[in-house]
């Protein structure tokens, strides 16, 4: 039986794990995961389409909607073809008629194209200072008589009044052209990162019923363990304090600012689960998703939970270690994963 085709979208909260989901999902028929862990940026980024939304459909005026339109735009300009940007390269990463399909949506949402102009356009950039320069001589030299247009850091205004109806309407059919230019029409896609656990409750705005979005968690204590103390060294560290207390107090933060939502098509994870209960785990993810088992045929040549035990109780591992995690334990403990047994690995074999 084949598998209904869906967007499968791994996240989770910086080094807790969730590229396991990407390496589980390549072992199956008709999913296409050889994107990896490239994270997909342009909806929750900074100038993305949750900060377009925001700016649209709360608060709006002529000047901010001005400015959400064409920040979006440059900011999507700059992931389509802004070179050693490595959240980027959307030319290869999305297709090549990504920057062409975003630009109609723009012009969808745009709904006055005015001919005046307001202040935001002139605050001064290095940009148009040779202009202001040339503008003033030609003044000078004419006695006032001729006195070129205004310079303006750009041209001309966009505005939008647009309802919350039409925005998602628009939105979907633009997010929707860009999941086919990824192979949605031939099979599942599996996109690394492309929503966060903070905006899920966004997500049934945007997608229909195809969207599986799986927040992978993972004991606090490894995460902070392995950022200092291993990716350190391979200058592969995430943005978490390396001080166990201030680290305590930024992740509990960052998991309390999450708004619940109960959709469906979310599904939660923990990291140990599919290594410590690899087979029952797996069978609730393919049961959640109504997939047949039997298109798992690559099993574990991916996803070896026998491999990536390595990674977990890393705070057994040395005595260094234990207090920072005895903290870890106590300010944290609504995170922390209660382990069937005790392992220790040597340091090598962490990855």
């Amino acid at each position: 039986m084949e598998n209904k085709k869906k967007i499968i979208i791994p996240t989770g909260y910086m080094g807790s794990g969730s590229s396991a989901i990407t390496d589980l999902f390549s072992e199956i028929d008709g999913v296409n995961a050889s994107r990896g862990t490239f994270e997909y940026v342009f909806m929750h980024c900074p100038n993305g389409i949750f900060d377009l939304e925001d700016k649209l459909l709360t608060g709006n005026n002529a000047v901010r909607s001005d400015e959400a339109l064409h920040s979006f735009a440059a900011t999507m300009k700059q992931l389509y073809d802004k070179k050693y940007w490595w959240v980027g390269h959307y030319n290869v990463n999305v297709g090549p008629d990504f920057w062409k399909v975003t630009q109609e949506y723009i012009n969808e949402l745009i709904e006055f194209v005015p001919d005046f102009y307001w202040y935001y356009q002139e605050n001064v950039t290095w940009k148009m200072v040779p202009r202001l320069i040339v503008k003033r001589i030609v003044r000078i030299l004419t006695g006032g008589k001729v006195n070129l247009s205004k310079v303006l850091s750009y041209s001309p205004m966009w505005l939008s009044f647009i309802t919350a109806d039409r925005f998602y309407e628009v939105t979907q059919q633009y997010i929707y052209r860009l999941m086919d230019m990824l192979g949605l029409g031939k099979e599942s896609i599996v996109l690394d990162q492309l929503l966060l656990p903070f905006n899920l409750y966004r997500m049934e705005n945007y997608f229909k019923d195809d969207a599986e979005v799986f927040v992978v968690e993972r004991d606090p204590r490894d995460v902070f363990i392995s950022n200092k103390y291993f990716w350190a060294k391979q200058d592969a560290t995430v943005p978490y304090p390396t001080d166990v207390r201030k680290f305590c107090d930024y992740y509990g933060r960052i998991r309390r600012m999450e708004k619940p939502t109960d959709n469906p098509h979310v599904h939660r994870v923990r990291f140990e689960d599919l290594i410590y209960n690899y087979e029952e785990t797996v069978g609730r993810i393919f049961d959640s998703l109504g997939w047949d088992q039997k298109t798992h045929t690559r099993k574990k040549e991916m996803f070896v939970p026998e491999r990536s035990i390595n990674n977990t109780q890393l705070f057994l591992q040395n005595d260094a270690y234990r207090e920072e995690s005895e903290v870890i334990a106590s300010e944290l403990s609504d995170y922390i994963y209660s382990f069937p047994y005790e392992i220790r690995h040597n340091a090598k074999e962490v990855f």
